[in-house]
C-alpha cells in the first residue's frame, strides 16, 4: 500500500471537494490501495471555542455579504462537478475545529478515519449541523461504531489538545498554508482540490511503477 496523508480542515469546503474528486478516481482501482491518514490543520486556528455566527464570520473574512457570496460561487461550482450538493443556507455557525479534529484521530486508532470525515463533512456541508458541539461529534461517533459514551468522556477532557496543536504546527513548518494538501507516500506534496484526472495519472503512475519493481 501507498500511504496518503491528507492534511485537511472538516469545514473547509475544498478538502470535502478534494476528497470527492479523489474517491472518484479510486473507483474499481482494486490493485493500488492507498492507506489513508488524515491530518489537522485549522483554518482559524484564533476560533473561540464556541464558534461563531456564520454570517459575521463570513461578512468579516470577506468584507461584506456580496463579497462572501462571490468567494463561494467556484465553491459551489467545483462541488457540482464532483457529484456533491452544498447546503450553505443550512450552515449557522462557524466552529472550531479541534474538538473534531480529536475526534478524527481517535477514528484513526478505530481504523474508522474515512467514516468519520464523511459524516463530519456531510453533517456540516449538507445538513448544517455544529460539529463544534461534542454532542453532535459524540453522535458521528457512534454512527460509525464507536463509543460515544468513551467520545464524549475524552471530548469532555483534555486529552490530545496538545498534540493536536502541535501536528497542526508541524505541517505548518512543513510549508504547508492551505488545505488539503496531500502527501503521497511520504514525498510528493499534492496541494489543493485536485479533478479526479489529476489523481488518476498518479494512480497509473504508481501502479507502474509497482509493476517495474515485480
Amino acid at each position: 500500500m501507498v500511504n496518503l496523508d491528507i492534511i485537511s480542515d472538516p469545514i473547509c469546503p475544498w478538502c470535502f471537494i478534494g476528497k470527492a474528486n479523489l474517491e472518484k478516481a479510486l473507483e474499481g482501482k482494486v490493485n493500488l490501495i492507498f492507506n489513508i491518514r488524515w491530518h489537522p490543520f485549522q483554518l482559524n486556528p484564533e476560533m473561540p471555542a464556541q464558534g461563531m455566527d456564520r454570517r459575521t464570520y463570513l461578512e468579516t473574512k470577506f468584507g461584506g455579504k456580496e463579497a462572501a457570496v462571490k468567494a463561494y460561487a467556484p465553491v459551489v461550482e467545483h462541488a457540482e462537478k464532483a457529484g456533491l450538493a452544498l447546503n450553505l443556507e443550512a450552515i449557522s455557525h462557524t466552529p472550531n475545529t479541534l474538538d473534531a479534529h480529536r475526534l478524527i484521530h481517535w477514528a484513526g486508532v478505530e481504523e474508522k478515519q474515512n467514516s468519520v470525515v464523511d459524516l463530519l463533512f456531510e453533517a456540516y456541508f449538507q445538513r448544517g449541523r455544529n460539529i463544534g458541539d461534542i454532542e453532535v461529534l459524540a453522535d458521528i461517533a457512534d454512527s460509525c461504531g464507536m463509543d460515544a459514551a468513551m467520545v464524549l468522556k475524552l471530548l469532555n477532557s483534555e486529552a490530545d489538545k496538545e498534540e493536536t496543536h502541535a501536528r497542526d504546527a508541524s505541517a505548518r513548518e512543513m510549508g504547508v498554508n492551505s488545505v488539503p494538501t496531500f502527501i503521497v507516500a511520504g514525498q510528493h506534496a499534492v496541494p489543493g482540490a485536485q479533478p479526479a484526472a489529476l489523481w488518476t495519472q498518479v494512480i497509473a503512475e504508481l501502479q507502474e511503477n509497482k509493476s517495474l519493481k515485480t
